[in-house]
């Protein structure tokens, strides 16, 4: 085995331990829940058997995950540098996260824009929280203002833009698959009109 797959396995196993741990179960649980013996998931746990793909499938299952996640492998990129967007006072760090859904984080610094012209609207959903600093979110006519903590959601037809108030400001965006393209689209038409 080469060092890599013997690298692979060990994580598995940890994975498999640290993962029945969490549920709170024991040994015996979890060989129920796989219809395994307990000895025989010792063994797996501890290296002495040989992980099997039909094994992986059934702990998987019976650990309520996918044979993905508990295959899957450490990314190279863990550190992930910010996009810096000077122009809008924005920096974003983009989250891996489901197909459909994007989280970023940007640190904002300038108010949102002041006319309507500025405002975007198009289908979707987006929520974010306010890691520090105090955002203001215009919503069709409505101002608010989201302290520290606080989190806002809000359907993304409604024209809507955000900024910071008083100082810079960070908040997480969790945004659904159309709000992302929205947003994708918007970038793209402002980047032409510069």
């Amino acid at each position: 085995m080469a060092e890599s797959d013997s690298e692979l396995d060990s994580l598995v196993r940890k994975r498999i331990r640290a993962l029945r741990l969490a549920q709170g179960w024991s040994l015996e649980e979890l060989a129920g829940r796989a219809r395994l013996s307990q000895s025989t998931l010792s063994r797996i746990e501890n290296g002495q058997r040989r992980l099997t793909l039909d094994g992986l499938v059934t702990l998987a299952r019976a650990l309520d995950t996918t044979l993905d996640q508990l295959v899957e492998t450490a990314a190279d990129d863990v550190v992930i540098s910010p996009a810096i967007d000077a122009s809008r006072g924005q920096m974003r760090w983009p989250v891996r996260a489901d197909p459909g859904v994007s989280v970023v984080r940007r640190r904002m610094t300038g108010p949102p824009p002041e006319s309507a012209s500025g405002l975007r609207a198009h289908p979707g959903r987006e929520w974010f929280v306010v890691l520090s600093g105090t955002a203001v979110l215009l919503l069709g006519n409505r101002r608010f203002r989201v302290e520290t903590h606080q989190a806002a959601e809000f359907p993304t037809m409604l024209p809507h833009a955000i900024g910071a108030e008083g100082g810079p400001c960070e908040v997480l965006g969790i945004f659904d698959r159309d709000a992302r393209r929205g947003h994708q689209r918007g970038e793209e038409a402002e980047g032409a009109a510069r």
